[in-house]
């Protein structure tokens, strides 16, 4: 006799009350082995794993908890091999369970998670239409039903997909829709939701930064940082002060813009988004353009990131302007091409690269007053057209008292560059002169005759710019030493 047989003859002899829950549990045991079975094999196997894992609801009387886990682990292994049309079958199924197989508070809570998943592994059209469909299928579970923090969940989500995909069209409708679930009657900002409300405004500055909607942008931008119901995710805060920094950059605004970078940074970095490494480079960009002297890794949240081999190529790039190395600036420029594969640095990088270019022309004509463009060309390294456009540039602010000669190719300086600061330079000069004067004036003559030559003694000096000068322009033009 069997063991089978053994224990149908039990059943039938005995009728002990606790025989049904023993026959329960050694199911629920049964189902368990599978459900954990399966899991083993998911990474060698996944083929053979959903298919344990989609039989696992069969095996149940009525829905419960480990058909729910079973549906769960099919939909992420379907999902991560691209077998779309099963998950939203699958996902539908899922929703079934939502009502009254598991508790609410579980069922939210593995539905965000779903939710984010497929998000996160979004790459394609494909899977963003799956993705679609999902979250449409949320809502039109969740529609009639009470719980209104995953209805807006699930729709910021679905805002968030729209915002990635450029329809701009239809972000706008959900962000609306999305604005009147979180406002009271008379229209005002409902306190409790002002969390959710933070996110919607998060999601619409993107959208008017995206536009170039500098307008909006603004309004929102002051009215999201006027929220004061809400404990946001720091990441959110990250998206609004970033936002910001941009939005302050466009109306060339460095100092606001660099007090949003930063704050931006620290919010990104307290959440541990990779965006702060993109936000620090902001940041640094933002430092040159403020032609700041301050080293922007003093604070104490960025100095662990001074050695970072990611933002490596701004720091270089810091340090050469800060120290007015025009070539080592251009020099780090041309071997980080990649920097410039972020629009926005790309976008603002010129007006850096124009103010590294003018100070290093400024200093080098300082002491001619004629050169050629191309001489000039030359010494900076940049094409004869970009410093004829910085002469332009330059003669048109009143920085520079010249006059280009298109057929010579030669700039004539009508006023020494940059004269008051030499004047001053001179006159403090003969101040020192005087004064020393006056103190050793029972010094020996040979002494005083020291002094006036330590004063005037520039021969190596006017050697080395004649010698220039006559390389730069035949005609030999009067020298301003």
């Amino acid at each position: 006799m069997s063991d089978d047989d053994f224990m149908q003859e039990s059943d039938e002899d005995y009728d002990f009350e606790y025989e049904d829950d023993e026959d329960e549990d050694s199911g629920d045991v049964d189902i368990e082995n599978k459900y954990y079975n399966a899991k083993q094999i998911k990474q060698s196997d996944p083929d053979d794993a959903i298919s344990e894992f989609l039989a696992i609801p069969g095996l149940e009387e009525t829905k419960g908890e480990w058909g729910f886990k079973g549906l769960k682990q099919a939909i992420k292994l379907e999902f991560l091999h691209a077998k779309y049309d099963k998950v939203v079958e699958h996902y539908a199924e899922l929703l079934t369970y939502v009502k009254s197989a598991v508790t609410r508070n579980y069922s939210e809570k593995s539905i965000n998670n779903m939710l984010d998943f497929i998000e996160k592994g979004s790459q394609d059209d494909e899977s963003a239409k799956c993705v679609e469909q999902v979250y449409s299928l949320t809502l039109e579970s969740f529609q009639n039903s009470n719980n209104e923090r995953l209805w807006l969940k699930t729709n910021i989500k679905l805002a968030k997909l729209l915002l990635d995909r450029k329809d701009y069209a239809a972000v706008a409708k959900k962000v609306k829709e999305l604005h009147k679930a979180c406002q009271r009657e008379d229209g005002s900002d409902d306190p409790s939701k002002g969390t959710y409300s933070l996110e919607i405004y998060a999601l619409e500055i993107q959208m008017h930064a995206a536009t170039k909607n500098n307008k909006q942008l603004k309004r929102l931008y002051e009215r999201a940082l006027k929220v004061r119901s809400a404990v946001p995710h720091p990441k959110i805060m990250g998206i609004i002060r970033e936002c910001g920094g941009k939005m302050h950059m466009s109306e060339e605004n460095w100092d606001e813009a660099q007090k949003d970078f930063f704050e931006s940074f620290r919010n990104y970095d307290e959440a541990g988004s990779l965006q702060r490494i993109q936000v620090l480079k902001y940041l640094l960009l933002t430092t040159m353009l403020m032609k700041s002297n301050i080293n922007p890794f003093d604070s104490q949240e960025t100095k662990p990131y001074k050695s970072d081999p990611r933002v490596a190529a701004m720091t270089k790039l810091v340090e050469a302007y800060q120290q007015d190395d025009i070539h080592r600036y251009q020099a780090v420029l041309r071997e980080s091409q990649d920097l410039l594969s972020d629009p926005f640095i790309a976008e603002n990088i010129d007006e850096v690269t124009r103010n590294m270019r003018t100070k290093g022309l400024m200093k080098i004509i300082t002491p001619f007053d004629r050169v050629t463009l191309q001489w000039l060309a030359n010494r900076l390294k940049i094409s004869e057209e970009d410093v004829e456009d910085i002469l332009g540039f330059l003669i048109a602010d009143g920085k520079l008292d010249a006059r280009i000669d298109q057929q010579q190719r030669t700039v004539k300086f009508l006023s020494r560059p940059d004269a008051s600061r030499l004047k001053s330079l001179q006159e403090m000069a003969n101040a020192v002169t005087q004064l020393s004067n006056a103190v050793h004036k029972d010094n020996s003559s040979s002494q005083r005759y020291d002094l006036r030559e330590n004063k005037n003694s520039t021969p190596n000096t006017k050697r080395s710019y004649r010698s220039d000068r006559e390389s730069v322009v035949p005609s030999q033009p009067k020298f301003l030493g």
